[in-house]
């Protein structure tokens, strides 16, 4: 297992969806390389902020604005 393989496997480790012979290797490396848990650590606490975040209602005037800039990014596609 090495840093490339940690990276490709992140989504799924954190998922709890890798075999369990995946995961000892992923944890075995977690524990020699500081730079992969880091990234394993902070993507962990990023996706736990984003759950837990409550949807926020945007203001009219906002979403007018934001649905003008897309349909001119999309060509006027979807009207």
């Amino acid at each position: 297992m090495n840093c490339d393989d940690v990276i490709r496997e992140l989504s799924n480790y954190l998922d709890g969806e890798l075999a369990l012979s995946a995961k000892q290797d992923i944890e075995g490396h977690l524990d020699e390389c500081h730079d992969c848990k880091l990234v394993v650590d902070q993507t962990k606490l990023t996706v736990e902020v984003f759950c837990d975040a409550k949807l926020v209602e945007l203001p009219n005037d906002v979403k007018s604005r934001l649905h003008e800039v897309l349909r001119r990014k999309l060509g006027g596609k979807g009207n």
